[in-house]
């Protein structure tokens, strides 16, 4: 079932994924060298609590953390533990929150410290693919539209797409219909049409696609070890062009306080 959502509905969602921006750039403020991604995750879950909503991953299928906190090879749903970030690190954090009965989802992946030029790469390239997916997400296309668009973008700059994971459908619940993988087949798959809310994320590799599960059973990893970049959205698709309804601007804000 898909499920196209009211005027009213996305502005609901719009508020949740909002916050979930806002989140992230409050953990943003304490990326550096020496902490800990546990405490990145406390931040987060007292940020949300003070906003008068829930940490949506919190106890979602028995996930223990407000965050998913992946580092270097790790993927996604990375768990926040004591680990102390390191300068070079790379660290994807995704979040979602569920505010008035609706959710919200984005991910961010952070450099900590300066970044060599070809794992800079990876990110610039990671987020360029979001967005050229998020180009597709337009009423009369398909699915396989955005799919192809994340992995042409993505592939044509020597990485690799991971193909078990994939974007969703969200508002009531935070994973809904349609799957939106971050590959495919121009026309092909579920027609987009205006109202629909989805998530895109793509997770692209340094190095192979192909990945592997912790023993944590929750934690996906390279299987050959090389870095991995996750950056997410939530939008909505429409007739003339998708309306995103997360925002990087408060991370961007906050990074490039940082930089200076």
């Amino acid at each position: 079932m898909l499920y196209y959502k009211t005027k009213e509905e996305i502005e609901l969602i719009r508020v949740s994924s909002l916050l979930v921006g806002k989140t992230l750039a409050e953990v943003a403020k304490h990326i550096k060298p020496g902490v800990a991604t546990i405490a990145l995750d406390k931040i987060a879950d007292q940020f949300i609590h003070d906003h008068g909503a829930k940490a949506a991953f919190k106890g979602y299928d028995g996930f223990p953390n407000s965050l998913c906190i992946s580092v270097n090879s790790a993927v996604v749903h990375g768990i926040p533990n004591n680990y102390l970030l390191k300068e070079g690190d790379i660290i994807s954090v995704d979040c979602g929150v569920v505010k008035d009965g609706f959710y919200g989802d984005s991910a961010y992946t952070f450099g900590v410290g300066q970044l060599k030029p070809e794992v800079q790469k990876l990110l610039d390239v990671t987020k360029e693919s979001l967005y050229a997916g998020i180009s597709q997400a337009v009423s009369g296309k398909r699915i396989g539209d955005i799919g192809e668009a994340v992995q042409n973008h993505a592939e044509n700059a020597g990485f690799s797409v991971v193909r078990e994971l994939v974007g969703h459908g969200i508002g009531r619940s935070l994973h809904e219909s349609p799957e939106v993988p971050n590959y495919g087949k121009k026309g092909k798959g579920t027609l987009l049409q205006s109202g629909l809310v989805i998530a895109i994320e793509p997770m692209i590799n340094a190095g192979r696609k192909e990945v592997v599960r912790d023993r944590d059973e929750w934690t996906i990893r390279t299987a050959d070890g090389k870095l991995s970049a996750h950056f997410e959205h939530t939008l909505v698709v429409q007739k003339e062009r998708a309306e995103v309804l997360s925002s990087f601007e408060y991370i961007e804000e906050v990074l490039n306080k940082v930089n200076k």
